[in-house]
């Protein structure tokens, strides 16, 4: 792995396991190794997750132990249908019937903080502790236009789309799986970048990521944006294609967050960065090129994904058939879990998704966004668990933005100056302040 992926200061995991003589990590931990005073409030903590592979850090800290190790004996990593129900269920907290936090759409913690997705606009405080991964989400689109092998330009699919609506006289769809999340900004990117509006060229429906693929088998859209194994089902069920990865379009983009309930992580500070640590470990044992096969397994079993282990296995070791005759081994563009910074939330990219989300109305342009992010991003809990985990200076940011960052259609965002790239985007439907 490259120097930064890193061997890391995997030191005590490392130690556990050697233990045992190379036994697995469920069993190297059987006690509680904690410092005095570092105790866990709380050993328990409830967290959800929706079945895609940039969940694996989460599936991996309890079937690896990383959880018990770090004094967490009584996690519960529980499914949920769709980002609503995970939406609905942090709103509950685990004090009724809901959940402590999740795998989580990174712009989902501040839509919820605000109000901006909840019933009556309540706002439920949530943190972000950590990125769990980079990358790895595709955009796919169906047979039907597999002849134009589309590809990051939308600008032929574009035309073809606007032909069917006329020739059909319905509306063309393109799903994603929550409003103002990722795929949703991913896919509207994507299409506005070539001239399509989303919001009056197409529908952009939601779907849950799960059900991406019979919908697309019955002809309820067109094109999808979602996380693994679902793009790639898709292909070996004959039904579409995979277009682009969404690094393609913003190279080592941050994606999915673990984030908590601003009120666990009050009262149980220790047990947040237990919890955290743990998660932590597991995105590094992860990122190992030597566990990406086991991970793929363990995430095509019944209790996590529970999809056949084909449809997970390549695109977790990075090999990527997009169905159109393009074939990449050990591609650039895979998910990255810790290698890259991939770990750190990283302030500057949480603005990118606010002003994104400004620029389709979800948000209100005149929203306080440095404010809510010093709220929401607790980005000082990571650096305190990494020093705990002693991992590596080089593996831990200087500083709390990751600089200018560039698309794939020229497009720059400056985080000192989110206005300017505002401004440069040509389709938006900014809400009334």
């Amino acid at each position: 792995m490259q120097s930064n992926t890193n061997t890391i200061s995997r030191r005590s995991v490392i130690k556990g396991a050697a233990a045992l003589g190379g036994a697995g990590l469920a069993g190297a931990f059987p006690g509680i190794v904690m410092a005095q005073g570092n105790a866990p409030e709380t050993r328990a903590a409830k967290l959800g997750f929706i079945a895609l592979t940039d969940a694996a850090p989460l599936f991996v800290a309890d079937e690896k132990g990383f959880f018990r190790k770090h004094g967490m004996t009584e996690v519960e990593v529980l499914k949920q249908s769709s980002w609503g129900t995970t939406r609905d269920n942090l709103v509950l907290g685990s004090k009724s019937n809901g959940i402590d936090g999740a795998h989580i759409l990174t712009p989902m913690p501040y839509l919820i903080t605000t109000g901006a997705v909840t019933a009556n606009n309540v706002q439920v405080p949530i943190h972000i502790l950590a990125r769990l991964n980079l990358g790895g989400q595709c955009i796919s689109v169906g047979n039907e236009y597999k002849d134009l092998k589309v590809g990051v330009d939308t600008r032929e699919f574009r035309k073809a789309l606007l032909a069917k609506r006329v020739k059909t006289g319905k509306a063309v769809n393109a799903a994603m799986t929550f409003p103002g999340g990722t795929h949703d900004l991913w896919i509207r990117y994507w299409m506005a970048a070539g001239g399509v509006d989303p919001n009056r060229d197409i529908n952009t429906i939601v779907v849950p990521p799960a059900q991406m693929v019979a919908n697309m088998k019955v002809g309820s859209m067109d094109t999808f944006c979602v996380c693994e194994p679902w793009n790639l089902q898709l292909i070996h069920q004959k039904i579409g294609y995979t277009a682009v990865t969404t690094s393609e379009l913003w190279m080592n983009h941050p994606e999915k967050a673990f984030a908590m309930r601003a009120d666990y992580v009050q009262a149980n500070p220790n047990s947040t960065k237990a919890l955290l640590k743990a998660v932590m470990e597991a995105q590094m044992y992860c990122e190992d090129p030597k566990n990406r096969a086991e991970v793929a397994e363990i995430c095509s079993r019944r209790r996590w994904i529970n999809a056949p282990l084909a449809d997970i296995v390549d695109r977790m070791k990075g090999d990527f058939d997009y169905g159109t005759g393009r074939v990449e081994s050990d591609s650039k563009f895979q998910m990255r879990y810790w290698k890259d910074h991939a770990s750190y939330p990283f302030q500057s990219h949480d603005l990118w998704f606010l002003t994104e989300n400004i620029r389709w109305g979800y948000l209100p342009p005149n929203i306080d966004t440095r404010a809510l992010i010093a709220r929401v991003n607790r980005e000082d809990l990571w650096r305190a668990a990494a020093k705990e985990l002693g991992v590596a200076a080089r593996d831990i940011p200087a500083s709390t933005s990751r600089g200018v960052e560039k698309f794939f259609d020229g497009k720059v965002f400056d985080p000192a100056n989110p206005k300017k790239y505002l401004d440069s985007l040509e389709i938006k439907n900014l809400k009334a302040a």
